[in-house]
């Protein structure tokens, strides 16, 4: 809908937390009252720094914005009247009971009562429009919206015209991303201060479109004040290892994967493939040895070792950097035996994924034990994750809630750190702030990438990051690279091998590259 958005910024803040409404509404009157920092200071900021990216983003047409009753429509207003001040034709429809002119410090902002416009009157007002801004409901919002805002929600979404939201979407949860009722259909919406958790998390996310953050003048976020944080490309850039000049294959981190019963040397491949092409210098794979003439053509760089051979896979443990175990492994008995070699193995960091969560959660292997033993990631897809909370239940702890109150009850009982594959993906540590991935998208929803990812997972870990940094950084190198390869739904995992070297090799745009330094964070909308 609409022109092309231009790009803003696409790097931004290295630290962008993720606040629910509660943490943003404290951090707002922290900002008031104890910092001294006036409301209307806050909103004028606001709103014309929302001004100013409208005017970036849709340069043409009229702006009509509905505005409802709370600081939601008064930054609507600031935004009105800051683009009429520009010279940009702008008139206000009050979907709530308000005053007309407070915030409109004279200039002449035509504003009119939703209950004074027929169907006719709505029908040309919006179809005139450039763009339609929504002020409407803000972060304090829950539930199903009231009638009369409802209405003027349909009448946003029914206008054919691009939508800007304010802060979040009308009708969206800030905290849980939940829509009870009617929601208006953004195409950008500009949060202030930071990304809202809600709005990062389906099914608001589908009503979100471009998301960008910018600063209007708050105090910094203390780690304390907000439980989840985004995994922005420029946090991730900062956490990927970097190599020096003078090293060498073994210096840069070895991988051992376990992975591959008979038949499923592909999983092994991924997974092994991956931790080459984000950086490890030297990768082992232990599988059945009916897979390894495969292995060996797919990928001569790799050192198969037979996952059968004990006193081999010992050796392979003792001599790796980081263990990627689950891939295509199976779940039979000869499964078993390698978990158990690997669990009694020496405690290197260990990412499990795919049968091996199968193997955990019917208690094959001790995953509180393993924990406490070593740092251990992983790595569940929702049906994966039921099947690990099932264990929960038994122990009289909960197992229900929102996906990402799944992953922090399953990272704090198995002293793991877990990231939850989903829409978004998340990565939950003990004691740290929730992290939230904002790169991937349903493309990514295909067989064999998740092997894919482990690799990706093992490999930084090897190289050195702690496991909560590599899986948070693995799911932004995964997804990045499968936006450089723009295949689409077309996708493949061989697709984001490819470009993973591509996207590691990114780096941000030199200061004198960046306009509108007020912009924190920037996230293509969701697909």
């Amino acid at each position: 809908m609409g022109r092309p958005h231009p790009r803003i910024r696409p790097f931004g803040r290295v630290h962008v937390p993720a606040p629910t409404a509660a943490e943003a509404n404290s951090l707002d009157r922290r900002a008031i009252a104890e910092l001294g920092v006036p409301q209307p200071v806050l909103m004028e900021n606001a709103g014309r720094s929302a001004a100013t990216l409208l005017a970036r983003l849709y340069p043409e047409g009229p702006v009509v914005g509905v505005v409802g009753a709370g600081n939601n429509g008064g930054d609507a207003l600031v935004l009105l009247r800051t683009l009429r001040a520009w010279g940009r034709e702008a008139r206000a429809v009050l979907a709530a009971d308000r005053s007309r002119d407070t915030l409109l410090h004279g200039w002449p902002v035509p504003t009119t009562r939703d209950e004074d416009l027929d169907e006719a009157g709505w029908a040309t007002l919006l179809a005139g429009a450039g763009v339609v801004v929504d002020g409407v409901l803000g972060t304090g919002a829950q539930g199903p919206p009231r009638k009369r805002q409802a209405a003027a929600i349909q009448r946003i979404n029914g206008s054919g015209r691009p939508v800007l939201a304010i802060d979040v979407p009308s009708g969206i949860d800030a905290s849980t991303g939940a829509v009870a009722g009617n929601a208006v259909q953004a195409d950008v919406t500009v949060a202030f201060g930071a990304p809202k958790l809600g709005s990062l998390l389906h099914p608001a996310r589908a009503h979100v479109g471009r998301l960008v953050a910018v600063e209007i003048g708050f105090p910094p976020w203390g780690p304390e004040q907000t439980g989840a944080h985004v995994v922005t490309p420029a946090w991730a850039q900062a956490k990927l290892p970097r190599r020096g000049t003078d090293t060498h294959k073994k210096a840069v981190g070895s991988v051992l994967v376990v992975a591959g019963q008979p038949g499923m040397a592909g999983a092994a491949i991924l997974a092994a493939s991956a931790a080459f092409r984000s950086g490890a210098g030297l990768v082992r794979v232990a599988s059945a040895a009916e897979n390894r003439a495969a292995i060996h053509a797919a990928l001569p760089e790799a050192i198969y070792v037979d996952a059968a051979d004990a006193g081999g896979l010992a050796e392979a443990l003792g001599a790796s950097d980081a263990v990627a175990a689950g891939p295509g492994l199976g779940t039979g008995a000869a499964a078993r035996e390698v978990l158990d070699r690997v669990a009694d193995g020496p405690p290197r960091p260990t990412v499990l994924d795919a049968d091996a969560l199968t193997l955990a959660a019917t208690g094959e292997l001790d995953l509180r034990a393993l924990g406490e033993s070593r740092p251990v990631l992983l790595t569940p897809h929702p049906g994966e994750m039921s099947r690990l909370l099932e264990s929960l239940r038994t122990s009289g702890e909960s197992s229900t809630g929102s996906p990402e109150a799944r992953a922090r009850a399953t990272c704090e009982r198995f002293s793991c750190v877990v990231l939850l594959k989903g829409a978004p993906s998340v990565v939950a540590a003990p004691d740290e702030p929730l992290l939230v991935d904002t790169q991937g998208s349903s493309d990514l929803a295909v067989a064999g990438m998740g092997d894919a990812l482990t690799g990706v997972c093992a490999s930084l870990a090897a190289q050195g990051l702690a496991l909560r940094e590599a899986a948070a950084a693995a799911l932004y190198v995964t997804g990045r690279a499968a936006r450089l390869a723009g295949r689409g739904r077309g996708l493949t995992p061989s697709d984001v091998l490819r470009w993973i070297p591509d996207a590691l090799e990114e780096r941000a745009p030199s200061a004198t590259d960046l306009d509108l330094p007020f912009v924190l964070f920037d996230a293509d909308p969701a697909r």
